[in-house]
């Protein structure tokens, strides 16, 4: 067969249903073969970024690998961000592009470029075929590295000579890989360890990332959070790794965590982190941070333990095996003695009682965070599943506080490079992999303009999906630390609130649109987006001078907390 056609055949072989994507010259060979038939379905995006973007809300949301696919040049340039995206947030992604002819590579063809040079530093691994005997191991290799190990993206650039080219497909059963060993055993030493550091402990907290998710090892984290009653606190790329209803977790630490979150972690004598890396927006000032802890690294990625915080007892290994095995060991320490750690929990408890998140009404204004419990009311009151995306700023923030996630794989957002337009596209991407779901996507009008042609996609691709954008009329985030830390010199940050008109924008699109300018229209809108039976976009217009708050200041330590409006601010 061709390796066009050998593309697809493996694309099917590894299970892979749907792909996202753009043609163009350098990857034309692949189309055509599209259009000879093969069982993977192909989402038709309007620009490279968004259907790489898609490509990561589909990985997210169905745990399984996402492909994207781009042409050469400019096609696997526009790809750059969402894969940086997947490297930094550990999202498992097989990006495919067109390369020109083999013997044109090094020349300055039209539209060469060096992708597996440009994309090194951000994936896994990375290939350029060049020989059509090479493509079915190459393809074998790139799922199994982008799955396994701590997961990631990876890239295939393929010449367009290799696609056209013929030859005796076979695709193997193995991967023959021999440098790549990702761990599979945990040590024991390291587990007996950890368990009796658990069963001493006084003021215990586990610290929860999105390594939980991807590790599949979420009812393991709940059994040992059961067994052994520790409190936890859950990052915004861990969220829903615990449901966010049980009462042992205090959600979400860092910048714009919780203040009982924040101070639960710091005053901690032990920190569980489990599948979190230590990210500085949840540290701040590292050498401030939890100082009087020991910490427990878990983790499948030697490289991150140790990296940014010494860890006492280092865990390295696949976390669902050492969770369950964590479990069992911790309530073999425990015995029938088990620390008395009531003083610790009531301690918390009052924290979330004395600080909960808040916000001041105010007359005539729609106050963003109204917007999102509203909406969070309405989807639970409907009782569907709901997966949750998010673009990058304040709204995201406040969709990670007043959210509620209680299943895995329900809130999908950009954490490690924070990346404006990667909801809308994230969102599509999910409801690809997720038919029978609702899908919401919470966005920023700054976030909403970056990508908004994708709603074609979602229109045109039959992939409903609710889009509220917390419209203020500015970049939000960046005009409050504008207002904070700049003297209010408000920078190229006002975009206006009506320009462009979202609602008008979403009907050209061939969605419904709907504008809410007072609290009075807003659930009605929300109500009628949901039940629209196709894409929708609710532009609220919201309080232009609302700031998202608790907050810790850039480089301050953790306990250095700045309330909302009312509040102070509060030394270690």
């Amino acid at each position: 067969m061709l390796g066009s056609d050998a593309i697809l055949r493996a694309l099917e072989a590894e299970g892979v249903e749907v792909c996202f994507g753009i043609p163009g010259g350098a990857i034309l060979p692949l189309y055509d073969a599209f259009a000879r038939g093969t069982t993977v379905r192909h989402v038709l995006a309007r620009h490279e970024q968004g259907a790489g973007h898609m490509a990561e809300g589909y990985a997210r949301a169905s745990g399984n690998v996402g492909v994207a696919i781009a042409t050469s040049g400019p096609g696997a340039t526009n790809l750059v961000t969402p894969i940086a995206d997947a490297w930094m947030d550990s999202t498992p992604l097989v990006c495919i592009t067109g390369q020109v002819r083999a013997s044109l590579i090094g020349t300055d063809a039209f539209q060469e470029i060096d992708a597996t040079g440009i994309t090194m530093p951000i994936v896994k691994h990375s290939w350029l075929v060049q020989d059509v005997e090479e493509l079915p191991g190459v393809l074998k290799a790139a799922f199994h590295v982008a799955r396994t190990g701590r997961q990631g993206p990876v890239l295939v650039d393929i010449a367009k000579d290799v696609q056209e080219a013929e030859f005796d497909f076979v695709y193997p059963d193995e991967v023959d890989l021999p440098g790549w060993k990702p761990p599979r055993t945990v040590h024991p030493r390291q587990l007996r360890e950890a368990a009796h550091a658990i069963a001493v402990a006084q003021r215990p907290i586990v610290y929860a990332g999105g390594g939980v998710l991807n590790a599949d090892a979420c009812d393991e984290l709940l059994e040992l959070v059961d067994s052994a009653q520790l409190p936890a606190v859950v990052t915004l790329m861990g969220k829903g790794c615990l449901p966010d209803s049980h009462r042992l977790n205090y959600g979400a630490p860092g910048m714009h965590g919780s203040k009982y979150a924040n101070w639960a972690l710091n005053k901690a004598d032990l920190v569980i982190a489990v599948g979190a890396r230590f990210d500085d927006r949840v540290t701040g000032k590292l050498s401030a941070f939890a100082p009087g802890a020991k910490v427990i690294h878990f983790d499948i990625d030697a490289a991150e333990v140790g990296k940014i915080r010494d860890a006492e007892i280092p865990v390295v290994g696949p976390l669902k095996l050492a969770l369950a095995e964590l479990s069992r060991q911790v309530g073999e320490a425990v015995g029938e003695t088990p620390p008395d750690r009531s003083a610790w929990l009531r301690q918390i408890e009052s924290w979330r009682e004395q600080f909960p998140f808040r916000y001041e009404k105010a007359e005539g204004a729609v106050k963003p965070q109204s917007v999102v419990e509203t909406l969070r009311d309405l989807a639970a009151s409907r009782g569907e599943d709901v997966i949750w995306t998010t673009g990058v700023g304040q709204h995201q923030m406040w969709a990670m506080q007043y959210i509620q996630c209680d299943k895995p794989r329900t809130f999908i957002t950009s954490g490690g490079l924070g990346t404006m337009g990667y909801g809308l596209p994230a969102a599509i991407g999910a409801k690809a992999a997720r038919p029978d779901a609702t899908v919401v996507c919470i966005d920023g009008d700054g976030c909403f303009q970056m990508t908004c042609q994708e709603l074609a996609t979602a229109a045109l691709e039959r992939l409903p999906i609710v889009v509220v954008i917390i419209n203020n009329g500015w970049l939000g985030m960046v005009r409050q630390w504008q207002e904070m830390f700049y003297d209010e010199r408000f920078a190229q940050t006002h975009l206006t609130q009506a320009v462009p008109n979202y609602a008008q924008l979403a009907e050209a699109y061939g969605c419904a649109g709907f504008t809410v300018e007072s609290e009075d229209e807003l659930e009605a809108a929300l109500a009628a987006a949901f039940a629209a039976g196709r894409s929708a976009v609710v532009d609220v217009r919201c309080d232009a001078e609302e700031k998202c708050f608790p907050m810790i200041p850039a480089g301050a330590a953790a306990v250095d907390v700045i309330e909302a409006p009312g509040g102070e601010v509060v030394a270690a």
